[in-house]
């Protein structure tokens, strides 16, 4: 499943169609969740018409409840809809069974989270091998070890980490954790790079330095970006804002 992308300007974010379901890499059609506590059900996403295009930059936000990190979720297939659908280049993902959702993670979805969740026992260069650890097993990883750790080396000087490959997570800031988090995610040379507050963890300038590095993958990879914040600052800088209220996108 390859795409094709065009040049984007590297002062601005390049001005992008709207987005539609036919054209979208990822998208999300009249979808709704609900969770249960006991018998009461609480409604959290309540019909959300969503889908971005190859190449787009997408913010989410939203008050805390509205449902943003709840529909990146299902847009990643970590969790399922109540009803609605889920398609990822037109072929639709929410019903996978469980090792299809697993393939399309492994190979075709990168996610980044407000908290890193790196392995504190292992150096920065072992964590981001660790998606390809889990996606080949034992030998095949151990066949293409050293093709694996030439990757990683260069995705951590991509990310301005290529003096901290030994280090441990204890060792580092947060910036850098973050950085380490997104080259992880690389690794499998996605087509969708999924965020979950990537800079709310983060200092006002250490933020503004990974989006700086978000919009850098974006222009000159053509990686497609959907980005979950509560900081209207951030958002700003994506090509288009998706907001939600009270589980529904508000229309524009």
């Amino acid at each position: 499943m390859s795409t094709a992308t065009e040049p984007k300007s590297r002062n601005k974010p390049a001005v992008k169609p709207p987005a539609t379901a036919k054209t979208a890499v990822l998208a999300a059609r009249n979808v709704k969740k609900s969770y249960f506590k006991a018998k009461l059900e609480v409604p959290v996403l309540r019909g959300v018409d969503f889908a971005v295009q190859p190449g787009e930059f997408v913010a989410i936000i939203g008050q805390s409840g509205s449902g943003k990190s709840t529909l990146l979720h299902l847009l990643g297939t970590l969790d399922a809809p109540t009803s609605g659908e889920i398609f990822f280049d037109g072929n639709r993902i929410d019903n996978l069974p469980t090792a299809g959702r697993d393939v399309l993670r492994n190979k075709h979805f990168g996610m980044i989270f407000q908290f890193y969740h790196l392995l504190p026992e292992l150096s920065m260069l072992e964590n981001v091998l660790t998606p390809l650890m889990i996606a080949d097993g034992v030998w095949r990883y151990l066949l293409n070890r050293g093709k694996y750790m030439q990757r990683a080396k260069e995705l951590l000087d991509l990310v301005g980490l290529s003096h901290r490959l030994s280090h441990k997570p204890k060792e580092l800031s947060g910036g850098e954790m973050q950085r380490t988090a997104i080259a992880r995610a690389l690794m499998v040379q996605p087509r969708v790079l999924l965020a979950d507050e990537p800079t709310g963890n983060l200092d006002q300038q250490t933020g503004q330095e990974i989006m700086n590095l978000l919009k850098k993958l974006n222009q000159e990879q053509g990686l497609s970006i959907v980005m979950v914040t509560h900081d209207q600052a951030i958002a700003r800088q994506a090509h288009r804002i998706v907001r939600l209220v009270e589980g529904r996108v508000e229309k524009e």
